[in-house]
């Protein structure tokens, strides 16, 4: 199988599980991918590669701008974690035109507890019995 093949095949693969995700699964998967993007951001900074790290500061930026638009307010803590996004996006901003390393560490330090917390929602929700009634945001 050629490299091509071999790439068009994974990204196929990608594609279906997403597109067969649950919604906490797909929850799970963008704070999984903006992990990714921010500590590929680390990297290319450690480098000085300011254009790679700004790729991938920016596609964070899109994620949690994803992840924002996914709150409702019928959970009560919407808000705060909205305040959370909008705080995140100034930083991921900040560490983007700065070239600050650690302006990156610390969007990495406010991600990884969320993404922690989200997956064992999700962990939750999914152990559940069928029927019962479950909420994530």
């Amino acid at each position: 199988m050629s490299t091509t093949s071999l790439a068009r095949a994974k990204q196929q693969y990608l594609e279906q599980q997403v597109a067969s995700a649950s919604p906490e699964r797909l929850l799970v998967l963008l704070y999984d991918r903006l992990l990714v993007d921010i500590d590929r951001a680390a990297v290319a900074q450690d480098a000085a590669d300011w254009a790679g790290a700004g790729t991938h500061l920016t596609h964070a930026q899109w994620i949690v701008s994803e992840l924002s638009a996914t709150l409702t307010d019928a959970w009560d803590g919407a808000e705060q974690l909205r305040a959370v996004y909008t705080y995140l996006t100034s930083r991921l901003i900040d560490a983007n035109l700065s070239h600050d390393r650690e302006v990156t560490t610390e969007c990495r330090e406010m991600v990884a507890p969320l993404r922690d917390a989200w997956h064992q929602a999700a962990a939750t929700v999914t152990a559940a019995p069928q029927g019962a009634v479950s909420a994530i945001a």
